[in-house]
Formats: C-alpha cells, sequence, structure tokens
C-alpha cells in the first residue's frame, strides 16, 4: 500500500547537506517527493511510496543523514498521495 506524509524537520537541519543527503536516501530507496528549506530554519519534506518504505525513510531521517547537522524533532502529517509524482526533488527557494 502506498502512503504519503509531510514531515518538518527542527534542528540544526540547514546549510549542512541534510536536503541533498534526504534526496540521496529518497532516491536510493526509490521514493518520489519533495524537500526544502524554510525560513524559520525547519526543513520541509513531502514523501510517498510503499508504506514499509516511506518508514524507513523516516526513520533514517529521525536518526539525522547529515553528519554535519542534528534532528531534534520531526512532525508527520499524513498527505494525499500525488499519483504524477514520479521523482524527488529539492526546491532550493521556499
Amino acid at each position: 500500500m502506498e502512503k504519503a506524509y509531510q514531515l518538518y524537520v527542527y534542528g540544526h537541519v540547514q546549510g549542512v547537506g541534510f536536503r541533498y543527503l534526504t534526496k540521496m536516501l529518497a532516491d536510493q530507496l526509490k521514493l518520489s517527493g519533495m524537500v526544502k528549506n524554510l525560513p524559520d530554519s525547519r526543513v520541509y519534506i513531502e514523501i510517498q511510496g510503499p508504506s514499509l518504505t516511506v518508514s524507513q525513510f523516516i526513520s533514517a531521517i529521525k536518526s539525522n543523514p547529515s553528519p554535519a547537522g542534528r534532528v531534534d524533532q520531526v512532525d508527520i502529517k499524513p498527505l494525499a498521495l500525488d499519483k504524477k509524482r514520479q521523482d524527488f526533488v529539492i526546491y532550493y527557494y521556499s
């Protein structure tokens, strides 16, 4: 079963390669979605794919894929599936 979520990531997650590493993880797991920095220093992620794989992605995000960063908290909310979304992209502007 496919699932989709939005994640708000708090901590030292901007300016440390977090978005790039998030994309690498999503690509490795063959998930689709997007990631972008928010003006309040959080990172916003939309992720979708098979339930188990999405759960693996979320666990990896919580354990901080960026060695220079720090994840303090991840808020997770369900999101409607976007059947048109095929890739995982980085947005460079909020």
